[in-house]
């Protein structure tokens, strides 16, 4: 009975919220489509049978009925239920984070997050990935007795999300001493990051950043006295970069980089050929673990994900360009074809180029489809994949993203002119308007889609974490000489035992070698079982030396060979 005082409570708070001048006016308490349930002392929905109110609900809404927005009526209703769903909101906080001073429940201040008092949510939020992290957790476990990384001072710059949480805790249960910054200005969780910090973690992100904040919480993480970082945990090369550019001598008592992106990657070979890596790195972007599952799994369930966030979009009958038919190519075109997208490949690389003709997707250059698309992916690790030309001429309302670590593949930068007006439509959500009327949808201003606009899997996210504190562990802890100053694979040992912590998940079962088919493949009946420069799909993996999603097959193959006979010896 909605008549009574609690009734006539409930209405009066959302009356004086509302401002309305006639409190008769019907205001419906739940979903605006389902107007059965009215705050008015005398309404007729307050007659009708719950059959009836149920039939309103089921799509007959009743005349006259006026609807507010359903958070507002959240927030009147059930304010907990408000506040846990609208905590990563800051409007009415625009605060730059550094102008802030905070200080966590223990009084250290040594953090730089959105809002500390968010803490209590981002530890719900750790405690729900803890839940799809068994290796990460099967680890922490195993290993915390041991401490591998007592000693260990990692500097990390990655995605700052629940998942990362798991791993930055299980870092420290390991022995380890850790300071964090976001690699994206976008992809940080507020929440999160407040939880870590309230943990005792010094963090130093927020979403939302600027190019500013960006290299200034880098700088913070980095340069703090007392306190030199020993390892390098990176996602794009941006942390190796600074530490280069603006304190080399540190590079000293630095025993090692782990790095994790294609771009990331890229620049350290870089490094290597030019003779100025000056610690071991290893890649950990091109192990299988990474690439068959990360790369190719999360993102055939991510991109979906975060274009109907964004857009609320169909996907049936779109027609879609993807550029770069590596991994994460092969994730978007997959799922995109499922949901019965018209789906287009460009790519570089005759292996990969191949794979996507056997894929049953056309090959294409990107000018022949530009006017024609839909939506438009990148997804190489490349730069200017899509220029100002092909902007000019794509459709009107057609859609651009990038899957790509960096925002370099879109020339977003081409875009900033005086004849285009830029319109925000949502977060994250852009309108470019030409001069003519013309519009595009630009997503996260060309930077990753999925961790800027939607979330990522859980457990995908789980392999690539076991993976890192896997080649954390194992170039903290090798003797001096195992590795020199280049980069290297993770030996498929460790792949096949990241791997193996996931199994039990599945109630899955191995099957073992018996000696006689040990002997006759000349394999340990423990593994490995693939040689180390064994990769899955190896022309898709090329990425990590050229753009396209493919790169330069030659070179890749030998610098596999070139690694996987060091770590053989």
């Amino acid at each position: 009975d909605i008549k009574d005082k609690p009734g006539k409570h409930l209405r009066d708070k959302l009356v004086q919220s509302y401002k309305l001048s006639q409190p008769s006016e019907s205001l419906c308490l739940s979903e605006p489509r389902c107007p059965a349930f009215s705050l008015t002392g005398a309404n007729t929905a307050n007659h009708l049978s719950l059959p009836e109110r149920l039939s309103v609900c089921r799509g007959r809404p009743r005349e006259g009925a006026a609807s507010p927005p359903s958070a507002f009526i959240l927030a009147v209703m059930c304010p907990s239920l408000s506040s846990a769903a609208s905590y990563t909101d800051s409007s009415d906080d625009e605060t730059s984070p550094r102008d802030k001073q905070q200080k966590n429940s223990k009084g250290s201040s040594d953090f730089c997050v959105k809002n500390i008092k968010q803490a209590e949510f981002g530890r719900r939020e750790i405690e729900i990935a803890e839940q799809e992290m068994p290796a990460l957790m099967a680890l922490r476990k195993r290993a915390q007795g041991e401490k591998p990384l007592a000693g260990a001072k990692i500097v990390g710059c990655t995605h700052i999300t629940a998942q990362t949480a798991v791993l930055m805790e299980t870092l420290g249960a390991l022995g380890a001493q850790c300071r964090w910054a976001a690699c994206n200005i976008y992809s940080t969780l507020n929440e999160v990051a407040a939880a870590l910090a309230e943990s005792g973690f010094p963090v130093f992100a927020w979403k939302g950043e600027s190019e500013d904040d960006f290299w200034w919480c880098i700088d913070r993480c980095v340069n703090v006295e007392g306190w030199q970082p020993n390892m390098i945990l990176d996602d794009g090369g941006d942390l190796t970069h600074w530490i280069y550019k603006k304190y080399p001598n540190m590079f000293k008592k630095i025993k090692g980089i782990v790095e994790e992106s294609v771009t990331g990657v890229h620049r350290l070979y870089q490094l290597s050929k030019a003779g100025k890596l000056c610690v071991p790195a290893m890649n950990v972007n091109d192990s299988v673990t990474k690439q068959k599952f990360d790369n190719l799994y999360c993102c055939r369930e991510s991109i979906l994900d975060g274009l109907k966030r964004t857009t609320d979009m169909m996907f049936g009958g779109k027609q879609v360009v993807v550029c770069g038919y590596g991994e994460v190519g092969k994730g978007c075109c997959a799922a995109l074809k499922a949901m019965g997208s018209i789906v287009y490949v460009t790519e570089i690389d005759p292996i990969c180029a191949l794979q996507a003709c056997m894929d049953g997707f056309r090959l294409v250059k990107l000018n022949e489809v530009i006017r024609q698309v839909d939506i438009v992916i990148t997804c190489t690790g490349n730069k200017n994949v899509v220029t100002r030309e092909h902007l000019d001429r794509m459709k009107n309302s057609c859609i651009v993203c990038n899957m790509g670590h960096s925002n370099t593949e879109i020339d977003v930068a081409s875009l900033r002119t005086p004849e285009l007006t830029w319109e925000r439509v949502r977060s994250q959500v852009d309108h470019v308007i030409w001069p003519d009327g013309k519009r595009i949808v630009l997503l996260a201003e060309g930077r990753l889609l999925n961790l800027s606009c939607s979330t990522v899997p859980t457990f995908v996210l789980s392999i690539t974490a076991t993976t890192q504190a896997l080649a954390l562990i194992e170039l903290y802890n090798a003797p001096e000489g195992r590795y020199k100053q280049d980069v290297y694979l993770l030996p498929k040992k460790m792949d096949e035992y990241v791997a193996s912590l996931h199994l039990p998940t599945f109630d899955a079962h191995l099957t073992e070698l018996t000696d006689e088919q040990a002997k006759y493949l000349g394999l340990n009946k423990n593994g490995p079982f693939k040689p180390n420069y064994y990769r899955c799909w190896l022309g898709a993996a090329c990425s990590s030396l050229g753009g396209g999603g493919g790169g330069d097959t030659a070179a890749y193959i030998c610098a596999c060979v070139r690694i996987s006979s060091k770590l053989s010896v």
